[in-house]
């Protein structure tokens, strides 16, 4: 996959004057494989949303999303697990891990989906984020933090040509997001993917390209 298109999205439940002063809704807009972009939405703008439209969990939008030259509004549910599975990846604002299964089990479940990297990997990229000593234990009882590393770490198991981000160094001090962003870029330059940074305002770690106001 080599371009995102919005074509006039516009969230069916948000207000028009919200509409109206942003720099995504209600326009087109050309996302290319290879690029880092950063947007910057505070709350209420429909972020979360974004997100969620481009991983094809919502539909309550008006408009069109395309994948190259595909309306996304097409595609069944075995269509967008194949586009998962091979193009994109997400990092959720809420994490979406498994309380009751360990952190290992967790990121390995996406490595076996639709591998990109050995077993072996899990532990080097832990040990890089500081929490190679809680792998085997219960994701529940790590803190958001070291949860949020884990749900990175899970992200990058599987190829993608763009990686979707939802706040993903909200609960890591400065050290920790510096890490975490240095091995993202890392991954996706090894695939040439393209970085979508959601966040509520611009991250100096993150050298993006291009930067638009939600």
């Amino acid at each position: 996959m080599t371009t995102i298109t919005l074509q006039n999205v516009v969230p069916e439940f948000l207000e028009s004057e919200k509409i109206e002063h942003s720099g995504i809704w209600n326009k087109q807009i050309i996302i290319n494989k290879g690029e880092k972009l950063q947007i910057i939405a505070p709350s209420g703008r429909g972020k979360t949303s974004l997100i969620h439209f481009l991983y094809g969990l919502r539909k309550d939008y008006k408009g069109d999303i395309y994948f190259d030259n595909k309306n996304i509004d097409s595609f069944s549910t075995e269509d967008f697990a194949g586009y998962r599975s091979k193009n994109i990846s997400i990092i959720f604002q809420d994490l979406r891990l498994f309380p009751a299964h360990a952190a290992n089990e967790n990121i390995n479940i996406k490595r076996l989906l639709k591998p990109f990297h050995p077993a072996s990997n899990i532990r080097e990229m832990a040990k890089r984020l500081g929490i190679a000593s809680k792998l085997d234990q219960l994701s529940q009882t790590c803190s958001y933090g070291e949860q949020q590393r884990i749900a990175i770490i899970r992200a990058l198991q599987q190829p993608f040509d763009f990686l979707l981000m939802d706040e993903p160094f909200s609960h890591l001090d400065d050290t920790n997001r510096q890490k975490a962003m240095e091995l993202i870029e890392e991954e996706a330059a090894k695939r040439n993917a393209t970085i979508i940074l959601a966040d509520l305002k611009p991250r100096e770690y993150f050298k993006a390209g291009s930067i638009l106001l939600l």
